[in-house]
């Protein structure tokens, strides 16, 4: 079976996505049993929608695949650590597990700034992996931001 580096990998193409469209490059992949339910990229700028996160339109897409809000069995890779709202979406939709490449240490909500996504507060608990191709996932958006500012 595929491991965690092959998935973050494809995570990682969509970044490069977002990159040549001028969206910050962030990618996120849905994956159960091995299977990629759903793929995406951020889209912010292109959809005028503060919502489109590649982690919420990868878990709008896997819940139309699967027919259900819950996702649960799923783990859910995405290059960059995700915000208070993604990370209150993962919670929702009960993703079993979360990988990240990459902290974000301004709106890091798995372990920068807060941990949402394992307080014992809230009903739903992820399981977490971080710093999986770490340099790569980190390289893309400091590159970006990098560019952004020249």
């Amino acid at each position: 079976m595929p491991d965690d580096e092959f998935f973050m990998g494809i995570a990682l193409e969509e970044a490069r996505k977002a990159y040549e469209k001028g969206e910050v490059p962030i990618g996120a992949v849905l994956v159960r049993d091995g299977e990629i339910l759903a793929r995406s990229h951020n889209l912010k700028e292109i959809k005028s929608d503060p919502t489109a996160h590649a982690e919420i339109l990868t878990i709008q897409d896997g819940c139309r695949a699967l027919k259900t809000w819950r996702l649960t069995g799923t783990t859910l890779y995405v290059t960059v650590e995700p915000c208070p709202m993604c990370a209150g979406a993962l919670i929702q939709a009960r993703v079993k597990r979360l990988v990240f490449g990459t902290r974000d240490l301004k709106a890091g909500s798995c372990g920068s700034l807060y941990n949402l996504t394992q307080d014992e507060r809230f009903n739903h608990r992820l399981e977490i992996e971080e710093g999986v191709l770490e340099h790569s996932c980190g390289e893309v958006i400091q590159h970006f931001f990098k560019n952004l500012r020249k």
